[in-house]
């Protein structure tokens, strides 16, 4: 392979702002090719997702099936999840591939409010998936959710790592001050990393700082080193970022293609 292949298995954003279309975007930057694997459908725009539809089940399994009977995956990427039974299929396949790593971004709700995933997704997550990622990287507003409403981010963390391999809590979401991303490891946190907070609100930065993850793990970077690329990379695309709505920014994954003289 020219790049390895990432699987992402996640939702539809027709704003392309966030979901499969982000990743893809920040995979390719990332040097890595995205598979991917629609969990749901949205209705949403740059400013809130107003419905989503599950993919059917048995045509989701398929076309699991399908793709990984042709493709070899050096990393595996999880955004939004449709259903509990989704959840159970893709544990599946995360067990038969151990030495693959897999990045789950836990998405629960959009950033304008909306519900993504009710509280059953959620908890089938921990229960079934957390123990096979190498890491998860909810924002802080996610972390609070999957730790039953937990106000002390240190205290989400320790929970959060102990169910999975490592947390990085993103503090993109907390409003105030600089940005502090937190890694948890072993229920320690073992690295923190600030950024300087960006005016504006932001559509996809969740799906573009997990895909870049995935893709830097895929091309043999080490969990420490993908991090950091990563979150380096997504700082960028977020100073980058362009209103393509009259919501939220999108990100700059991709970098303006040289200008064409006529």
């Amino acid at each position: 392979m020219i790049r390895p292949n990432i699987l992402v298995i996640a939702g539809h954003d027709p704003s392309g702002g966030a979901g499969i279309q982000a990743d893809i975007e920040s995979a390719a930057a990332n040097g890595a090719h995205a598979a991917t694997l629609v969990t749901l459908l949205t209705c949403q725009d740059t400013i809130n997702v107003h419905a989503a539809q599950a993919v059917d089940q048995d045509f989701f399994r398929r076309c699991l099936n399908t793709v990984c009977a042709d493709m070899s995956f050096a990393a595996i990427k999880i955004g939004v999840v449709g259903s509990p039974a989704q959840v159970s299929l893709i544990a599946e396949l995360a067990a038969s591939m151990p030495d693959v790593p897999l990045v789950l971004d836990p998405v629960l709700r959009a950033a304008g409010g909306g519900q993504l995933a009710d509280d059953s997704v959620g908890l089938a997550l921990s229960a079934q998936l957390f123990e096979h990622a190498a890491v998860i990287t909810p924002n802080a507003a996610e972390a609070r959710l999957l730790c039953n409403g937990e106000t002390d981010i240190d205290a989400c963390g320790a929970q959060l790592s102990r169910r999975a391999r490592a947390a990085l809590i993103t503090g993109g979401d907390e409003g105030e001050g600089d940005v502090l991303n937190r890694l948890y490891m072993n229920g320690e946190c073992v690295h923190s990393a600030r950024w300087p907070r960006l005016p504006g609100v932001f559509h996809g930065s969740g799906c573009t700082l997990a895909s870049a993850i995935a893709a830097q793990l895929a091309n043999g970077q080490s969990l420490e080193n993908a991090l950091q690329a990563a979150q380096a990379y997504t700082w960028q695309t977020l100073d980058a970022a362009f209103a393509a709505g009259g919501g939220q920014k999108i990100p700059l994954r991709l970098p303006l293609p040289a200008r064409i003289e006529p």
